[in-house]
């Protein structure tokens, strides 16, 4: 029987920005909702959330992991998990996003495949992270 699991969304990116204001804005609910989603994030291990995703409501979230100011992790919706791992490097930061818990047999809460929706949210993430974020913290 064939694995149905697909592969992790990885990005990582170089920030020129320390890594305390990358952590801010990637571990309170206001830098998040700066260049993500709006949500009432808080980073407390098994601190329940929601992220705002507009037009698909709102998603349920749990912060599973806080490692300030190297790594945050919680659990997106039913199957999902995202993970922000940081590294200083003099002065600037090199962020790695890991978005797991993709699978070809799985369907959303919205009712569409996670084949379709890994490949939007693969574009998704490089313009969030790669633009949004970047713009915010390096400004």
């Amino acid at each position: 029987m064939p694995d149905s699991k697909i592969s992790d969304i990885r990005k990582t990116v170089l920030l020129n920005a320390p890594i305390d204001k990358v952590w801010k804005a990637v571990a309170t609910a206001e830098g998040i909702a700066a260049w993500f989603m709006p949500s009432d994030f808080q980073p407390v291990v098994g601190h329940e959330f929601m992220l705002d995703a507009g037009p698909w409501g709102k998603s349920p979230c749990k912060v599973t992991e806080v490692n300030p100011p190297h790594r945050i992790g919680f659990n997106w919706g039913k199957d999902w998990h995202v993970l922000f791992e940081l590294k200083d490097l003099n002065g600037k930061t090199e962020l790695t996003l890991v978005h797991s818990g993709w699978d070809a047999e799985k369907v959303t809460e919205f009712g569409e495949s996670h084949t379709v929706v890994r490949d939007r949210m693969d574009g998704g993430w490089n313009r969030l992270v790669f633009e949004s974020l970047r713009g915010y913290v390096e400004k």
